[in-house]
C-alpha cells in the first residue's frame, strides 16, 4: 500500500510494522532497521535517535515504546501525539496479529519438536543481531575517545555489579559525558 500510495503516514506504518514484525528475542533486534528506516529518510536526525535510544533504556518496559517517541519527534506530520500513537500502533501490531493466529494451535506448537529446534536455531542467531545492534548504530555513534570507552566500562560495571537502576546510570552517564565534553 505505501508503494501504491506515496503518503507519509502509510510509509511510517509501513517502517514500523516491518520493524515490530522482525522482532525476536528482544527490541534492540530493530534498532538497526528503525535506524535505517527514520535517520535515512530524514524523519529524525541520529542525535535525535540515539538521544530517544538512550531516554528509553532509563525507563521500565519493552524498548518498542520507543517508537512512540520517535513517531513524535518526526519533523514531517503526522507528528506529535498523532505520530506516536501510529507509530506505537504499527510497531505491536505484528506481535497481536501473530498471537491470535498461533493462539488456537499453541499447544501443538509447543510440542512440536520442529518448532522446538527452530526457535533454537532463531535465538542463537539473535545473539549475532544483537551484537550488530551493539556496534551500528549505538557503538559507531558513541564511541570516539578513550575516554568515551572508559565511560562505557563504568556504565558496565555500574550496571552489572553495583546494580544501580538503569535510569540512575543515563542520567550519570550524561552528566559525565557533558563534564567530559567541558573538560577535555
Amino acid at each position: 500500500m505505501a508503494q501504491a500510495w506515496p503518503n507519509q503516514t502509510l510509509a511510517m506504518v509501513n517502517a514500523f510494522y516491518r520493524a515490530g514484525s522482525l522482532v525476536f528475542g528482544g527490541g534492540h533486534v530493530m534498532l538497526p532497521l528503525l535506524q535505517a528506516a527514520v535517520v535515512s529518510n530524514g524523519w529524525v536526525t541520529n542525535e535525535t535517535f540515539l538521544a530517544g535510544y538512550g531516554a528509553t533504556q532509563a525507563v521500565p518496559g519493552p524498548l518498542s515504546t520507543f517508537a512512540a517517541f520517535l513517531g513524535a519527534s518526526m519533523h514531517l506530520p503526522p507528528n506529535g501525539w498523532i505520530g506516536a500513537t501510529v507509530c506505537l500502533v504499527a510497531i505491536f501490531l505484528p506481535s497481536f496479529l501473530l498471537m491470535v493466529g498461533a493462539l488456537p494451535f499453541w499447544e501443538e506448537l509447543r510440542r512440536s519438536v520442529h518448532t522446538q529446534a527452530a526457535l533454537a536455531g532463531v535465538n542463537a542467531a539473535v545473539v549475532g543481531v544483537l551484537l550488530a545492534a551493539l556496534y551500528h548504530p549505538v557503538w559507531t555513534s558513541a564511541i570516539f575517545k578513550p575516554e568515551d570507552f572508559g565511560l562505557v566500562l563504568v556504565a558496565l560495571v555500574a550496571l552489572m555489579f553495583w546494580r544501580l537502576p538503569p535510569w540512575l546510570v543515563v542520567l550519570a552517564c550524561g552528566a559525565l559525558g557533558w563534564l567530559l565534553s567541558v573538560v577535555l
